[in-house]
């Protein structure tokens, strides 16, 4: 059987509020294998953020295991956890999150500078990635020179610059129109089809909810199959 990309075993959160125990989600087993394309839907506060934030290494379960390749990722340092989401996890978020007095292809470029591999084939690889999602004579505009659909479409951009094995999406198109919603839609599952990225989205489109290959429902802290 092939090892899943990421796991969660057993996970729990819990929050304590004003003296109030909050209990978003407990004991869930999850796997998303390569090629995946998963979403996750719920009411308001059910903790489908909370869970993505797990799954992407940006928060802790306060109990179970969560696994990358494999690997129990609980006990790693910041430094290691930091690569490994700068190596293989692209997030994109419902705001983009783009320097605002840089470049498209600039914000595109940082993963790579980060990382310490920006090269010439890095930075070819960025432009052809801006000109697949529609921005290749748009590269050198800045972020309040772009439509919002733009400025998504960039940050999904910057998100697969570095090849990563996962694409993790937090209400991706919340602040799009119709339109961009649409046409953001299709390039997610195009990424998947074509490029073979595991994608997992959280998310209340219901539209986007139906391309994922596996939907899933967050409910009384328990995750369900939304078919």
């Amino acid at each position: 059987m092939t090892t899943p990309l990421l796991s969660l075993r057993g996970a729990s959160k819990v929050f304590t509020e004003t003296g109030n125990r909050i209990e978003l989600f407990r004991d869930l087993d999850f796997d998303l294998g390569a090629g995946d394309f998963v979403s996750i839907t719920g009411a308001s506060g059910a903790g489908k953020s909370t869970l993505l934030h797990i799954l992407g290494l940006l928060e802790s379960p306060t109990a179970g295991a969560v696994r990358f390749r494999g690997e129990d990722v609980s006990g790693l340092g910041d430094a290691r956890l930091s690569r490994v989401r700068n190596r293989e996890i692209g997030f994109v978020f419902q705001f983009h999150h783009l320097l605002p007095d840089l470049s498209a292809l600039e914000n595109v470029l940082l993963p790579l500078r980060i990382a310490g591999t920006l090269d010439a084939a890095g930075r070819a690889r960025a432009e052809s990635l801006l000109a697949e999602v529609g921005l290749g004579d748009r590269m050198e505009h800045i972020p309040a020179r772009l439509s919002g659909g733009e400025r998504q479409r960039a940050a999904v951009a910057r998100a697969l610059v570095n090849k990563p094995a996962v694409l993790l999406c937090d209400e991706p198109s919340g602040n799009l129109d119709t339109r961009n919603s649409d046409h953001l839609h299709g390039m997610l599952a195009a990424l998947n089809r074509d490029h073979g990225v595991a994608v997992l989205v959280v998310t209340h489109d219901a539209a986007l909810a139906r391309l994922a290959t596996r939907p899933l429902a967050l409910r009384d802290g328990r995750l369900h199959s939304a078919e």
